[in-house]
């Protein structure tokens, strides 16, 4: 499903305009990227938690040559499936 879809679905579903439900699919990711990249977490419950993560500095292998290089440490954005959401995903299959 790609974000038109998701509009599509979401205005369907709220019984509201595709416009409005792109205008608030956009809002809602725009406040999740802006809190995340501040350090801070967001958590719906049931669904997961957003946050961000420090990955260590490793040393990796350059595919081309296996040589080996050094990797430096950065922050990533992380999500992580609550309890309702891997249930449902688990009980379909």
């Amino acid at each position: 499903m790609n974000k038109g879809e998701l509009v599509d679905k979401i205005a369907e579903k709220a019984n509201v305009t595709k416009k409005e439900a792109d205008a608030i699919l956009t809002a809602a990711l725009d406040v999740i990227t802006e809190t995340v990249a501040t350090g801070e977490k967001v958590t719906l419950v049931g669904f997961g938690t957003f946050e961000s993560r420090d990955r260590q500095a490793r040393e990796g292998r350059n595919p081309s040559t296996g040589k080996p290089i050094q990797i430096p440490a950065t922050r990533v954005p992380a999500f992580s499936a609550g309890k309702q959401f891997k249930d449902k995903v688990v009980n379909l299959h």
